[in-house]
């Protein structure tokens, strides 16, 4: 009977103790917001007549100045090398970026050379910024060059 009584006494007294908490899981951090998504840019506000620098990527030499003729549409853009005819320029614009192919045409560096270029413009600080790639009708290792670009609006 003591026997029973011990273990009554023992199984009592487990009753009582409050069980332990579980450990706590730590609480992930919340995500940080995605940051928001660039203005989709409106080609009404690029329209115009833009004067654009174009440096080899990684230098600040300007290799060609151009006019830039921008519409508020995609059709009826152009390129103006100093003494030569306008050029058409294909553009489509999605989300912040106009993206651009011209040619081929005559090289402005390369002497005789045909040349295409596509890329893609921005506007940063109210300037038109892009990168650029020419694309040479050679067959030697120099036949794409990039570029970037700026473009301040003509008054």
């Amino acid at each position: 009977m003591r026997r029973y009584t011990a273990l009554l006494a023992i199984a009592g007294l487990a009753a009582c103790q409050k069980a332990e908490k579980p450990a706590e899981q730590p609480v992930a951090p919340a995500a940080a917001p995605a940051p928001a998504a660039p203005a989709p840019i409106n080609l009404a506000d690029v329209a115009g007549k833009w004067t654009v620098k174009s440096m080899p990527e990684g230098k600040d030499t300007v290799l060609v100045t151009y006019t830039l003729t921008a519409t508020a549409d995609t059709n009826g853009w152009t390129v103006s090398f100093p003494g030569r005819k306008p050029i058409a320029m294909k553009v489509s614009a999605s989300g912040d970026s106009i993206m651009t192919w011209v040619g081929p045409y005559e090289s402005m560096l390369r002497k005789g050379k045909m040349v295409s270029t596509n890329g893609a413009f921005h506007i940063v600080g109210g300037k038109l910024v892009g990168h650029q790639t020419a694309h040479y009708a050679q067959k030697e290792a120099d036949s794409v060059l990039a570029l970037r670009s700026e473009g301040e609006k003509t008054p």
